[in-house]
């Protein structure tokens, strides 16, 4: 390959598509079954009654759906909440004008969407927001300049008098004026030397002066139609295909929040809300099934020089555990080994391996491989590859389902740090060669697992060279290499070095085998392609590091690898 890791860089780019479950997944909510659309209204209600719930008492909830269900989820949305917590139908105009309305359609263009805001309890938390007033109302309100420039409009500050009407309105003569007037006596003549009560002719009743400068605007309305989609060329956009524009967020977030409050967005998609709840000084959770979704959002937030620390939590075996006990039963529970077994076969059966028996660690065969199938809740680790070569190697030669060659391969939702080179490495020794291969999420799914789009891909791998002088460590990438069925067969042709595959890398100077913490990160940009490849950092005091240099490719995927050190 080249030895210039940028060379055609700049005109190679990648598009995250969706992939064929998320097509299909979709089409299936959408596409006008009722079955379907019955599953995911059963969907919406669990998730909603859930959202209630962790909802502060003070809080909102702004709901953002496609015209295709948004009114069967309003229904939903005054069961939970209550009809009398609907605050609003916010109508956002998106689209100036829409392509389906071509000659013969027979129906209108789609050019707005709808927002539901509900509250919790009549207490909510509500800061008034304003739009610009027009220009049409300017230019007949605020027909009045000072010598300055100033554009202003004249204002009744007469108040009501007589009977219960003059309760609290204090009555005197000025300028010559009797009347109830909306300020005391004493405020009156302070705007009149500001030069803020004008008397435009003798006997006139004297106004206020309000200057359009220091104007609000126009109270929100519940019609947007100021706020545009996010353009191609937009210095905001990631290239997500349900991207919303900061201004919409913007907007939501200071309305019904105040700083140091959490907002959460339990689908962040391109992480909009993230970004956003982070420059107005907010807390902020943001969720994903995506992983692409979380990788966009944590590039996203590392492009805000100010960001504060965050932590980017995978609850994929919280989650796992839960289908498990759904699927098999409680694999620790009664009849335990039962469950595991047929948590196995049905692992097996996606991967197109045949079951063995006999065995503890190799559990299936296929195209001559051997084959392991990870636990639920737990890495696959250095210690489990130890174990799998024993058992290979005595396993050979053992009858009709001993080892036709020497390849095992291990399947595993995840896989301990640096598993992929120290334990091939091991393997290699004992004279097996080794695949890790990923268990993908989308075993979970029902509708995945129907419609064959399970694949299990191989791991990444990465090379780092360490060195060190006295209290100083330097790395640098030395090579990534990423499984080739990961990646569309033109993004491969495009690719012309290896690091072309990293969006960003990051290191943790100093981990103490807990959470991954971002100390340093370089990452390329729409307008900076370039990607550092070497990084320097010293030490405060003597001792012995671990160092993790964590990788994302341009799929999202993570890549990790572990080093230690001394300082002296």
């Amino acid at each position: 390959m080249p030895e210039n890791p940028e060379t055609d860089d700049d005109s190679v780019t990648f598009t995250k598509e969706p992939s064929i479950i998320e097509h299909k997944a979709y089409r299936d909510i959408w596409g006008g079954s009722q079955t379907h659309l019955d599953a995911y209204l059963k969907w919406f209600y669990e998730s909603v009654a859930l959202l209630h719930e962790l909802l502060h008492e003070n809080g909102s909830i702004y709901v953002h759906l496609d015209w295709h269900v948004s009114f069967y989820a309003k229904a939903i949305l005054d069961e939970i909440f209550g009809s009398e917590r609907f605050v609003n139908e916010l109508v956002w105009k998106r689209q100036t004008a829409k392509g389906d309305v071509t000659q013969g359609a027979r129906h209108m263009g789609r050019i707005h969407e709808s927002i539901f805001f509900y509250t919790k309890t009549e207490n909510y938390t509500w800061n008034v927001q304003y739009t610009p007033y027009e220009e049409e109302y300017i230019d007949s309100a605020y027909r009045s300049q000072d010598t300055d420039g100033r554009r202003y409009t004249l204002s009744d500050i007469t108040a009501p008098g007589g009977g219960k009407a003059s309760k609290g309105n204090p009555n005197y003569e000025f300028l010559g004026i009797t009347r109830y007037w909306r300020f005391s006596k004493e405020t009156m003549q302070k705007l009149y030397r500001q030069g803020r009560i004008v008397q435009t002719s003798p006997g006139a009743v004297p106004r206020q002066k309000r200057y359009l400068d220091e104007m609000p605007g126009v109270p929100l309305q519940d019609l947007w139609l100021d706020i545009r989609p996010v353009q191609g060329q937009s210095a905001e956009t990631v290239g997500y295909a349900t991207q919303k524009p900061e201004a919409l967020l913007d907007r939501i977030i200071n309305l019904s929040s105040n700083e140091s409050d959490l907002v959460l967005d339990s689908f962040v998609g391109s992480g909009t809300t993230a970004a956003v709840a982070e420059k107005l000084g907010r807390r902020w959770i943001a969720c994903d099934l995506s992983r692409f979704a979380i990788h966009t959002t944590r590039k996203r937030l590392l492009s805000n020089s100010s960001v504060r620390p965050f932590v980017v939590q995978n609850l994929g075996t919280y989650e796992r555990q839960r289908w498990a006990g759904a699927e098999f039963g409680e694999i620790n529970g009664d009849q335990a080994a039962a469950r595991q077994r047929a948590y196995i076969e049905f692992i097996l059966k996606l991967a197109s391996a045949t079951p063995l028996n006999g065995h503890t660690w190799l559990h299936g065969v296929r195209a001559g491989r051997m084959v392991h199938v990870g636990a639920v809740d737990a890495p696959v680790s250095v210690g489990d590859v130890t174990q799998i070569a024993a058992e290979f190697k005595r396993a050979i030669g053992t009858g009709k389902d001993a080892p036709k060659t020497n390849g095992v391969d291990v399947l595993g939702w995840d896989f301990a740090f640096e598993l992929n080179e120290v334990a091939k490495q091991q393997a290699a020794a004992a004279n097996i060669q080794m695949r890790f291969l990923r268990i993908p999420r989308d075993v979970m799914d029902k509708r995945a697992v129907e419609q064959g789009d399970i694949r299990f891909f191989e791991l990444a791998a990465l090379s780092v060279d360490v060195s060190t002088n006295k209290r100083n460590v330097f790395l640098k990438l030395k090579d990534f290499v990423i499984p080739p069925d990961d990646v569309p067969e033109e993004a491969r042709r495009a690719v012309k070095h290896w690091s072309q595959w990293i969006d960003y890398w990051a290191v943790d100077w100093d981990n103490k085998s807990d959470t991954f913490h971002n100390e340093w990160q370089t990452y390329r940009t729409r307008q900076d392609k370039a990607l550092a490849l070497e990084i320097s950092h010293t030490y405060a005091n003597v001792g012995d590091y671990t160092i993790v240099v964590k990788v994302i490719d341009i799929l999202g995927n993570d890549t990790t690898k572990t080093v230690k050190v001394s300082m002296a």
